[in-house]
């Protein structure tokens, strides 16, 4: 199949090196504007799925950047530790590395 991010693993750069069409019949390539040869789909589609497996082994990076507390807040639970002696940001950290680990 031909996707955008399997071209863009490729390295080529859509809009520039390449325009994608779909008239209901599958995705093509409309036109090609690279100096370098165009792959074969059944390239592009490999390069897709490993675009695919990149971006899914980095699913718990995602989920930990949204578990996280706002920078704010990790500066004034860092302020408290400091001045009270507790552990509230290491303890939220650690939760959040819990929840999603590598």
């Amino acid at each position: 199949m031909i996707t955008s991010d399997g071209l863009e693993k490729l390295g080529f750069t859509p809009n520039i090196d390449f325009i994608l069409q779909d008239d209901g019949n599958g995705v093509y390539i409309k036109k090609w504007n690279s100096a370098l040869p165009q792959p074969s789909a059944d390239r592009i589609n490999i390069a897709s799925l490993e675009a695919q497996a990149e971006y899914d082994a980095q699913a718990y990076a995602r989920a930990r950047a949204k578990a996280y507390p706002s920078i704010a807040d990790q500066l004034d639970m860092q302020y408290h530790d400091q001045t009270e002696g507790s552990r509230t940001w290491l303890d939220a950290i650690e939760a959040v590395k819990e929840a999603y680990p590598k």
